[in-house]
């Protein structure tokens, strides 16, 4: 017996390809990460270190988006060209109940669909913005893991262990 696929099957398969096509394919990288986002349950894509994700941006393969406050940004300094969403605003660090619908509205904005890079001070804020980025329905928004200044040290000071400033990635202050 040979089996004849209908047209609804046929139009479903080409529907399926064509979107596969249009998709970007994850680098290297950020399959690893969500593969291991995966094994562990994580609610969000996974994380990337901050070398790994300066290489992405720089190749064109990923959106850096910090999500530090603005005051945050002004004072203690930013990424060159990064984009800016606010996870949480002011001293106080009110959350941001905009915050998934604005970093929808600017990966739209985009020339082509890219993988998200999220970046805040310690990788902390960053890894809850991802996930409620992926409830949202975002797919592929990456944490970046340390963050801008890195974790604290033994003497509870952050920038001397680890971070985006601590290995020396470009960086700018007002």
């Amino acid at each position: 017996m040979t089996y004849t696929a209908t047209a609804a099957e046929t139009t479903a398969t080409a529907t399926a390809t064509t979107a596969a096509a249009q998709r970007p394919q994850l680098p290297a990288v950020l399959q690893q990460a969500l593969a291991q986002a995966q094994e562990q349950g994580l609610a969000y894509a996974g994380s990337v270190a901050p070398l790994q994700a300066w290489q992405l941006v720089q190749q064109g393969l990923a959106l850096l988006v910090d999500v530090r406050s603005a005051e945050e940004r002004k004072f203690v300094g930013q990424v060159p060209g990064s984009a800016h969403v606010a996870w949480a605003s002011g001293t106080a660090l009110t959350r941001n109940p905009r915050f998934a619908r604005e970093l929808a509205a600017l990966h739209a904005k985009q020339p082509q669909p890219l993988p998200v890079l999220l970046l805040c001070r310690s990788g902390k804020r960053s890894a809850l913005a991802a996930q409620e980025a992926a409830k949202a329905g975002l797919p592929h928004v990456f944490n970046v893991s340390e963050g801008f200044e890195g974790d604290h040290d033994t003497q509870q000071q952050r920038g001397h262990f680890n971070g985006w400033r601590f290995y020396g990635l470009p960086w700018v202050q007002d």
